[in-house]
């Protein structure tokens, strides 16, 4: 959501961030729809203001006996009264129009996010790690998953496409990452939350997921609408709020499954275990004040980069382009972990600073210190991590030519001190 004062006081600087963004230019449209809104609601006023004037000249007129006047006052007022309905009216169709034409906008990128249309315009960051060395052909976790417990054939019976049925030590192991990565977050400061998994229309409108990524998403019979990341049931643990200054920031973390209709990627990442309708992932949530969301984002990129860094995966840390961040964000980086099996770097988290965007839509706000005014606060959100791609990725990159996989030193405490995954 966007401020209207910002719009009419910065047309060109607005159009400039869609486009940056890769929308259309709209701000001459927005504009245009506040305008009638506002003409409306001041011509509504207007009316009730001599609406009001004429009921009390008409107990005056009245008293002085002059009838004429008091019943052209009359059917003044009954005019006015039907005249005030439709510009109430016209004033709620305004109102609407305007918000529903916002609301469908992206979030405006930051002045130090690079200029690009698509993942050719990322910037990469750093790197961290060394690339494994083998001395046979690395392969992928799609065929060397399924002597492990990787069961897609049965998952594939039993659900369809892009499900999958973990058997054994790989399901130990995919139970022992989401363990370590939440026990790793809450010892760097994150509240650890148990969330709802359904929600309604209203929570997925606040962090900007609907109403344009409807399709994106699994909805109820009766409405409501399966996460796609606990994000959306974190961030909305303030909406409509007022918050104190001294309560941010809040830091939020869940270990929760996610539902993803992956509407678009048809032939995208069919094999194994990338593009998932069903997975689990550690979530990271951030509420800020403005002048602390930017710290707030580098703490927790690292917070996630730990993760990748204990395990000892190699990774890389990128900054996207303005055309390749998500509808919310203002200033994204990507963490790309290294599989061996593809002989490339694949997004494994995304850490997103989402400004006031996401605040406004669920009107949350918070009271600067020693002041009455309330401002809206920032949002933050990031993974850390997905379990489904950390398993890829370890299976990719602790792989042995017999088919054995060797269990991270981090992750062996979870799993009762297993140091092999045997085939």
């Amino acid at each position: 959501m966007h401020d209207i004062k910002f719009i009419r006081e910065n047309p060109q600087a607005f159009d400039a961030g869609l486009v940056r963004k890769g929308a259309e230019p709209v701000a001459a449209e927005i504009i245009a729809l506040d305008a009638r809104r506002r003409e409306a609601l001041n011509e509504s006023q207007a009316a009730q203001a001599r609406r009001n004037e004429a009921s009390k000249l008409i107990g005056q007129a009245m008293a002085q006996k002059d009838m004429a006047t008091a019943e052209a006052l009359k059917a003044e007022v009954a005019e006015l009264k039907t005249r005030l309905a439709e510009l109430e009216e016209q004033a709620r169709t305004g109102d609407a129009a305007l918000a529903e034409r916002l609301a469908a906008l992206p979030n405006l990128p930051a002045a130090d996010v690079p200029e690009g249309v698509d993942e050719t315009g990322n910037v990469e960051i750093s790197r961290w790690g060394d690339l494994p060395q083998f001395d046979f052909d690395p392969k992928e976790h799609a065929d060397i998953g399924p002597a492990l417990g990787m069961d897609f054939e049965t998952a594939a019976r039993i659900s369809g496409a892009r499900f999958t049925f973990l058997r054994g030590g790989i399901a130990r192991m995919n139970r022992a990452l989401g363990q370590f990565m939440l026990d790793a977050q809450v010892d760097r400061g994150y509240a650890e939350c148990a969330t709802p998994y359904l929600v309604r229309d209203e929570a997925v409108f606040g962090v900007g997921q609907l109403p344009k990524f409807a399709e994106d998403l699994f909805q109820t019979t009766d409405g409501r609408w399966l996460i796609s990341t606990s994000e959306v049931s974190l961030t909305n643990s303030v909406r409509e709020q007022i918050l104190t200054a001294a309560e941010l920031p809040i830091r939020l973390t869940a270990l929760t499954p996610c539902f993803r209709s992956e509407a678009g990627s048809a032939g995208r990442d069919t094999r194994g275990l990338i593009r998932q309708h069903q997975f689990e992932k550690v979530e990271l949530v951030t509420i800020a004040a403005p002048d602390q969301s930017e710290a707030e984002h580098e703490r927790m990129c690292a917070a996630s980069e730990a993760i990748l860094q204990a395990l000892g995966l190699p990774y890389r840390k990128m900054l996207l382009c303005a055309g390749d961040m998500g509808q919310a964000s203002r200033k994204t980086y990507d963490l790309e972990v290294w599989l061996p099996g593809q002989g490339a770097y694949r997004e494994i988290a995304s850490i997103s600073n989402c400004g006031d965007y996401q605040a406004r839509r669920m009107n949350t706000r918070y009271r600067p210190e020693g002041e009455k005014g309330t401002e809206f606060v920032h949002t933050l959100n990031g993974s850390a991590l997905a379990i489904g791609r950390t398993l890829v990725a370890i299976v990719e990159n602790y792989q042995r030519a017999d088919g054995s996989v060797r269990v991270p030193d981090a992750l062996q405490p979870y799993m009762g001190g297993l140091d092999v995954l045997r085939p």
